[in-house]
């Protein structure tokens, strides 16, 4: 029987049963990926984190991530996840680095009781795709994209992002996209939702990789770049956002709500 460390965190969360799950699973190797992917479709989280040390000494671990479905390019809560519980590991240390196979060497930095997540600031350029517009519904103000499958929907006020009701078997039909929907918010300065059902993920409940993209977008907007984001998903979650070179920077806190092993058999 092999028995692997398995920790169940809700991050960019205060409390429990808010902000987004991350199963995060340290190991010593890598495992086969279907083995990788068979554990991210058990746990049945937006995605499952798994680390491993880095042998080329370029960052501190390796890091992957798989949703229930396929492994993604980049996931910005479970990184976070990833950070909170390595660096409870290692309490010396303030920072833990991580090199990832298509997002490069990514970070995350202890404040106090938070932690701040470096990813990288995603661009978008303005496009016009009425399908996509159409299948997100309400009456987008304008529509932005970047080639690496992030699009994002400009709605008016924030009542119309809470009203979203998108055809997610229309945005299947596009493959593994995230699709963001964002406004200006009442509480924080922004706010958005996030839908990836073509990855098994209808709506994401706090999406560290969308404010990655939202975080050069709004400081255009807003003419600062530091500012304050809500996800209003569900479950919710609050982030800090800060626009660095070309380093989105999102902040929050992390709450581990199981701790145990996941046995292989």
């Amino acid at each position: 029987m092999t028995d692997l460390p398995y920790y169940h965190v809700d991050a960019f969360a205060d409390r429990p049963f808010t902000g987004n799950q991350a199963a995060v699973m340290p190991l010593e190797a890598w495992l086969d990926d279907s083995v990788l992917q068979a554990i991210g479709e058990e746990n049945n989280f937006a995605e499952t984190a798994f680390t491993i040390p880095d042998a080329t000494g370029e960052a501190d671990f390796e890091l992957r991530w798989f949703t229930p479905a396929v492994e993604i390019r980049l996931c910005g809560h479970a990184t976070l996840a990833s950070g909170h519980i390595l660096l409870q590991q290692f309490p010396d240390k303030d920072r833990i680095t991580f090199r990832t196979r298509k997002a490069g060497i990514l970070e995350v930095r202890r404040e106090g009781d938070s932690y701040s997540v470096a990813l990288p600031a995603i661009p978008t350029d303005p496009v016009d795709i009425p399908e996509m517009m159409a299948a997100m519904g309400g009456k987008p103000l304008s529509m932005r994209r970047n080639p690496d499958h992030y699009n994002v929907f400009r709605y008016a006020t924030a009542a119309e992002i809470l009203a979203l009701k998108p055809d997610m078997k229309a945005l299947t039909a596009f493959g593994d996209d995230s699709f963001t929907a964002t406004a200006p918010g009442t509480d924080t300065d922004v706010v958005s939702r996030v839908f990836v059902p073509g990855a098994g993920v209808d709506e994401d409940s706090v999406t560290g990789s969308a404010h990655a993209v939202l975080t050069p977008y709004w400081a255009a907007e807003l003419g600062r770049n530091d500012f304050t984001a809500y996800q209003a998903s569900a479950r919710g979650g609050y982030l800090g956002c800060r626009l660095d070179g070309d380093r989105a920077w999102l902040s929050g806190k992390c709450v581990t709500v199981v701790k145990g092993t996941f046995s292989l058999g």
